[in-house]
C-alpha cells in the first residue's frame, strides 16, 4: 500500500517506491487493477481524500472561532493549509492537462 503522509506545512504527500510503482504498472498492463487498493485509481482518490479532508478540517476551525471557541491561531493555520492544499491540487491539475494536451498533439 503507498503510504500518504502529511508534511508540517499540511500537505498530503504520496510516497511511491519504484517497486510499487512496477508491480502497479504490471498489474495494469495485464488487466487485473481493478479493484486493487495500489492502483493508481486508489491513490488518486486518497490523494484528493486526504485534501477534502483538509478543507473540511479548516471549516471546522473557522466554525469554532465564529461560534467563539477557536483559536485564531489555529483558525489562520488551519485555513494557510487548506489554501496552501488548493493550490498544490490546482498545480498538479494544470500540469497532468497540459501533458495530456502535449499526448494529443504528438503525431501518430
Amino acid at each position: 500500500m503507498t503510504p500518504i503522509a502529511v508534511s508540517p506545512a499540511g500537505i498530503p504527500t504520496i510516497t511511491v517506491t519504484p517497486q510499487a510503482a512496477a508491480d502497479t504498472y504490471q498489474r495494469t498492463d495485464a488487466g487485473a487493477a481493478g479493484g486493487d487498493a495500489n492502483s493508481f485509481g486508489a491513490t488518486l482518490e486518497r490523494a484528493v481524500g486526504a485534501a477534502v479532508a483538509q478543507g473540511h478540517a479548516a471549516d471546522q476551525q473557522a466554525a469554532a472561532a465564529i461560534s467563539g471557541g477557536g483559536d485564531i491561531t489555529q483558525v489562520v493555520t488551519s485555513l494557510a493549509r487548506a489554501q496552501l492544499t488548493l493550490q498544490t491540487a490546482t498545480a498538479i491539475r494544470d500540469r497532468v492537462v497540459s501533458a495530456y494536451q502535449q499526448i494529443m498533439q504528438m503525431p501518430i
